[in-house]
């Protein structure tokens, strides 16, 4: 026998034992993926869902979520944390106590402390502390949770957004968008579970931070664009007609579905769904993304530039997906590094932040209010962590910066059966360590997991002989922010 006969006859037997086993280890993992008997406990009777689970774990307080991520990390001492004693103490020497088992990312701990130049003051009944650069905000304070006391395991940029998004400071792992859809599916058949929309411009992101890992990639989240096909190659290709294209399509899904006959890989199966699902978007995308029929009075109140690719106009968006059944819109809005110099001036670039986010984010939970959908939609506002206490670069009004900070940051939410008009944990005098009700990543990706009706430690998926879940081994459920 010649070695390329020997070969041959080693590739036929381990295919031949792949099949017989079990037929085949594709089978396996897509019985894996719908085996209901992964979850410990079965949810409500009667509850209706195209995920991994036939019903949630328990009675879900939200439906949708819409995620406002702040890329590049929101300075919570100019914004939402006033601290009156670092500003008394502005341009002092950082005490060596406070920083001599910390890591900083860009500055040393030499560093003199700085505190913040805008002003404060009390809003609503609440009375919650909040700075002049989020007058819009000020408004609904008592319809938000503050939640002040927030701690990542991340410093730099890239690591600390996938384990905003992941619970993994490397990539591979799947998004939280992705665990929804798993899990829960999407309520609309032609749109996907999971939307994400990018404005702004500054610290780079990749797919990462919204892709499916390990899991079936139908579960990744699929990237809407403000200009030109809404999806890349969603339209029909030039000289194709709509017939001609589903003739197509037919004939792509019989040999698709000769090969997964063969070999019984689950992602066969998650490219035939990809292919349907883009068909499907090819009617409902465009009525979704023509934010122009909306009313006068709506535009108005978000601020939208109808054609261009603004946060306004993806805040409008994002209550258009959810009212149709868009399980998790995420809305990444970049530009919030401010180091200072002129790359990233905390006296220039976060006012502008400010004036491009604070209104529509605000306008989007009223618009959700007036509607009914506020109940059902949890939306969740921040960066990956949040700045320091300390000054980078020199003493200059005109110039002033922060550098990265995970151990005291500060984000908010709404809606979803999140308690309103709180301020959750806080933060030591100078604003550097969250001292009170510390909420780490994996409690907040815990509790709004929660909301859904699902059990973190639950909601698993077994992959390289291991269970894996979005709160890795850790999270607890933050009790104290649950209406």
């Amino acid at each position: 026998m010649n070695p390329f006969q020997e070969e041959h006859l080693k590739l036929v037997t381990r295919r031949k034992f792949f099949q017989q086993c079990g037929t085949g280890m594709g089978a396996l993992a897509l019985a894996s993926l719908l085996n209901e008997h992964l979850f410990a406990t079965d949810g409500p009777k009667g509850s209706d869902s195209s995920g991994a689970l036939k019903s949630p774990h328990f009675a879900p307080k939200a439906k949708n979520i819409i995620y406002l991520f702040m890329s590049g990390g929101p300075s919570q001492l100019d914004l939402f944390d006033y601290k009156p004693v670092l500003v008394e103490r502005s341009g002092q020497k950082t005490p060596e106590d406070l920083v001599k088992n910390i890591r900083l990312a860009q500055i040393g701990k030499d560093a003199a402390l700085l505190g913040t130049k805008y002003k404060f003051k009390q809003h609503g009944q609440s009375g919650v502390w909040l700075s002049e650069l989020l007058p819009h905000l000020a408004g609904i304070v008592d319809e938000i949770a503050v939640v002040r006391s927030m701690a990542t395991d991340a410093f730099n940029h890239d690591p600390a957004t996938l384990f905003m998004n992941t619970g993994a400071v490397l990539a591979g792992r799947p998004s939280m968008g992705s665990w929804m859809s798993y899990g829960l599916g999407s309520e609309n058949k032609d749109l996907p579970a999971f939307v994400v929309l990018l404005t702004g411009m500054g610290q780079p992101l990749t797919v990462n931070s919204w892709g499916s890992g390990f899991l079936p990639t139908v579960h990744q989240g699929v990237q809407l664009r403000s200009q030109g096909d809404p999806v890349l190659f969603v339209s029909n290709p030039k000289g194709m007609s709509q017939e001609r294209r589903r003739q197509s399509l037919d004939a792509l899904r019989d040999l698709n579905q000769m090969q997964y006959a063969k070999w019984r890989d689950p992602e066969i199966a998650t490219r035939m769904a990809a292919y349907e699902m883009a068909y499907k978007m090819q009617t409902s995308v465009p009525e979704l993304m023509d934010i122009q029929s909306e009313p006068p009075a709506v535009h108005a109140a978000y601020g939208t530039q109808p054609g261009k690719a603004t946060f306004a106009n993806n805040c409008l968006l994002a209550r258009r997906l959810v009212e149709r059944g868009v399980r998790f819109v995420q809305l990444y809005h970049r530009g919030w590094d401010h180091h200072g110099g002129p790359d990233g001036n905390l006296t220039f670039d976060l006012p502008k932040r400010c004036q491009e986010t604070d209104r529509a984010a605000v306008a989007l939970v009223k618009d959700l209010k007036q509607r009914g959908l506020l109940d059902e939609t949890l939306v969740v506002w921040g960066g990956e962590f949040g700045r320091t206490p300390m000054l980078q670069g020199a003493v200059n009004p005109n110039s002033l910066g922060r550098d990265h900070h995970p151990h005291g940051f500060t984000i908010w939410l709404a809606g979803g059966g999140i308690k309103p008009g709180i301020v959750y944990g806080s933060t030591d005098e100078l604003g550097f360590y969250a001292v009170e009700n510390r909420v780490h990543v994996h409690d907040l990706h815990a509790t709004i997991l929660h909301q859904f009706g699902l059990d973190h430690t639950k909601l698993t998926y077994r992959f390289q002989g291991r269970d894996f879940r979005l709160t890795d081994v850790q999270g607890e459920v933050v009790k104290g922010l649950l209406a």
